[in-house]
């Protein structure tokens, strides 16, 4: 019985030893870190934590925010490498807890504890503080509060949340957008590079900010190695005056190429290759032009081509047809295909418009209907811009002075036949020379040389080749033929010279207007109403002419009209076409300005017919002349009237500020509209840019006393 038992015990002996651990491998002791142990961070600023894993091979982390894995817009976020961001508003508490959590075994984990403030002294930085951007290209900034990276700001341009289409755009992220030409009203007056401001504003405390100064340009001012493209910077190498120790330099834009079998010129306006008919036959013409070399010389610059021939002189100037110039090309010096900066039909990587041709020939031909007809120019200025015909044929007067800085003898030319394309800024000083082409296909419509604050004004490209013609020498457009459209035009994004696309400006008539048109409106009423198209009869503004009222017709569209009358007792009437008016009959002026607001608001301007368009010639030949000998008249042409759409109307081009006689709501049964802008101007003044002209730029000089001449800086 003894051994049994001994056996017995032994086996129990050993099943203890066993349990208790004999040859077992130890449960591992890990230990996570967090540093720094306490963060305090603004709103939208971030922190970097770091972990520290002990006791295992495995030392990743999940990284929480208040127990949620990645944390939320609420508490504040974090990456998987510990980069927390707080939220943008102060959370309640205002302190979180970030946690590593270990992966080899989640109940380790190491945590810190961050405290979410606003700062009322932070020091608000955006970065890059200056940077040059392109039209068309983009830019990411950031900010930084008290040297760490933030989100909790709003960004500005020019102190405008998200900016705008003139100064370009900006996202809630920092993400800037060039806008795609570059506005007048951003333009400084003294040749000065273009720039806008971007600002970062601290949400936490908004009087905290940092800036950072974008300057904008585009690639038509560039310097070009050859052959160069056109739609470019250029100009005479004479064309600079030097007066009182300063020498004053200008510059416009080297348009086009045109050619004469295989002779090849460049074109651009009279004023800007042949300086007004100062220049002579032989005179070198570079890229850049003086103004865009930085000295005011030719020291930089690629004589491109040769003065051949000029439109006019200072002596004759009413002998003037057409402001143009061709210089005949440098061999080498001038892309062959007639490419012209951003015109072509697609973009480069970085979403820019590629150059392009225009289509090749003759152009638009004479007496084309052109009004309503979207058009595109790239000029040195402004660069790509695109907008509308308004006018055609008509008689403009144009300013110019003898010297390129606005000084000297001022004298006038007397244009007929001009074409006048909308939009204020479609064309700035410094763009004279382009070429406006058709935006559908890049068909050449007009050689840009003058301008208003309101409108540009071109020779139309048959009266330039024409000119040419006479002189003996035939010449066309060089280019292949196209049907692809100006892809610029269509590109999303800011568009700062894409005003001319709007409807037209919302006119407030004044009370005492109101009256007037009422009083006429009510003693008409009933023969008004008897018009089966009209639904209702009310009283507002003319579009056609914003110092007068108007009887306001409400008619059902697309329904024949009666012969309803431009104007009743010499009060304009003024056509609102809709399908079903919520009123009906006679409406107060409350009445109709509400009704007015169930409709699409008015264009700038409309299509007309061949027949509108042959209506007004009769009218514009038989009193163009009277017209243009009034005080304060510079134009009149052929139009569309805002007021009936579809009918054409006479332009009249008035000077803002000129006292001028009244002007009838209709002559001869043809409406007129009315116009009132800056001066025609193809020269330049010194107090702001003005459109279609050379712009300047003054450089002082000063005694060398090595040489004694005077070198230019």
């Amino acid at each position: 019985m003894r051994p049994a038992f001994f056996l017995i015990s032994s086996l129990a002996i050993f099943l203890h030893l066993t349990a208790c651990g004999g040859g077992s491998t130890p449960v591992p002791q890990i230990t996570v870190m967090v540093t720094p142990a306490s963060a305090t961070v603004g709103p939208g600023q971030s922190k970097q934590f770091f972990d520290s894993v002990t006791g295992t091979t495995n030392t990743a982390v999940t990284w929480q925010v208040n127990g949620t894995t990645g944390g939320n817009s609420t508490v504040g976020t974090i990456s998987t490498n510990g980069l927390y961001t707080a939220p943008n508003s102060i959370p309640n508490p205002a302190t979180v807890t970030v946690t590593a959590d270990s992966s080899a075994n989640p109940a380790d984990s190491g945590s810190a504890t961050v405290t979410v403030t606003s700062q009322s002294n932070s020091t608000v930085t955006v970065s890059p503080a200056a940077v040059s951007v392109e039209v068309f290209t983009t830019r990411q900034f950031t900010a930084t509060i008290n040297s760490q990276p933030s989100t909790a700001v709003t960004w500005q341009v020019n102190g405008v949340t998200g900016g705008s289409t003139t100064t370009g755009t900006i996202s809630s992220s920092g993400f800037y957008s060039a806008p795609h030409s570059i506005s007048n009203s951003i333009i400084p007056a003294n040749g000065a590079p273009v720039t806008v401001q971007v600002r970062a504003v601290s949400t936490a405390n908004t009087s905290n900010s940092g800036t950072a100064t974008v300057t904008l340009t585009v690639p038509n001012q560039r310097a070009e190695s050859t052959p160069i493209e056109l739609g470019t910077s250029g100009s005479n190498a004479k064309d600079s005056i030097t007066s009182k120790g300063m020498i004053t330099c200008c510059g416009g834009t080297l348009g086009a190429l045109v050619a004469n079998g295989n002779t090849q010129y460049i074109l651009s306006a009279d004023h800007v290759l042949a300086r007004s008919g100062a220049g002579s036959p032989g005179d070198p013409i570079i890229q850049p032009g003086l103004i865009d070399t930085g000295t005011c010389t030719s020291q930089g610059t690629t004589t491109v081509g040769n003065l051949t021939l000029g439109s006019f002189n200072l002596q004759s100037p009413s002998a003037a047809t057409v402001d143009a110039a061709i210089a005949k090309v440098v061999s080498g010096a001038v892309d062959s295909t007639g490419n012209i900066l951003l015109l072509g039909s697609g973009t480069d990587a970085s979403g820019v418009p590629l150059p392009g041709s225009p289509n090749g020939g003759t152009g638009e031909p004479a007496g084309a209907n052109l009004v309503n007809v979207k058009v595109a120019k790239s000029g040195r200025t402004t660069g790509l811009t695109c907008s509308t015909v308004g006018t055609t044929m008509a008689n403009v007067s144009v300013v110019y002075h003898t010297n390129c800085d606005g000084s000297g003898t001022t004298f006038t030319v007397n244009y007929t036949n001009q074409v006048s394309v909308i939009g204020g800024d479609f064309s700035g000083g410094g763009d004279s020379g382009s070429l406006i082409v058709r935006e559908s296909n890049a068909n050449p419509v007009a050689l840009l040389y003058a301008g208003s604050d309101l409108e540009t004004v071109g020779n139309p490209v048959s009266d330039v080749l024409n000119f040419f013609a006479s002189k003996g020498t035939t010449v066309s457009f060089a280019g292949a033929a196209r049907s692809s459209a100006v892809i610029g035009c269509s590109l999303p994004g800011p568009q700062a010279a894409m005003a001319a696309r709007v409807t037209a400006q919302k006119v407030t008539p004044s009370n005492d207007v109101l009256v007037q048109a009422t009083a006429v409106r009510d003693r008409h009423a009933t023969e008004l109403m008897g018009h089966p198209e009209v639904q209702a009869v009310g009283v507002g503004a003319s579009y056609d002419n914003a110092a007068e009222p108007a009887i306001l017709l409400f008619v059902t569209k697309g329904q024949p009209r009666t012969n309803i009358p431009a104007q009743v007792d010499g009060i304009r009437t003024r056509i609102i076409e809709g399908d079903l008016f919520s009123q009906r009959g006679v409406l107060s002026s409350e009445q109709s300005a509400a009704l007015e607001q169930s409709v699409a608001p008015p264009q700038l301007v409309y299509s007309i017919s061949e027949a509108e368009v042959e209506r007004a010639k009769v009218v514009h030949a038989a009193h163009v002349d009277e017209l243009m000998n009034m005080a304060g008249v510079q134009g009149v042409g052929i139009t569309s009237s805002v007021d009936s759409p579809g009918e054409a109307a006479l332009m009249i081009f008035l000077i803002r500020g000129v006292a001028h006689p009244t002007i009838p709501p209709v002559i001869d049964g043809l409406r007129t509209r009315v116009r009132e802008s800056s001066r025609f101007r193809a020269g330049l003044d010194h107090t702001q840019p003005q459109h279609g002209c050379p712009v300047l730029k003054a450089a002082k000089t000063q005694q060398s006393p090595a040489t004694g001449t005077k070198p230019q800086h």
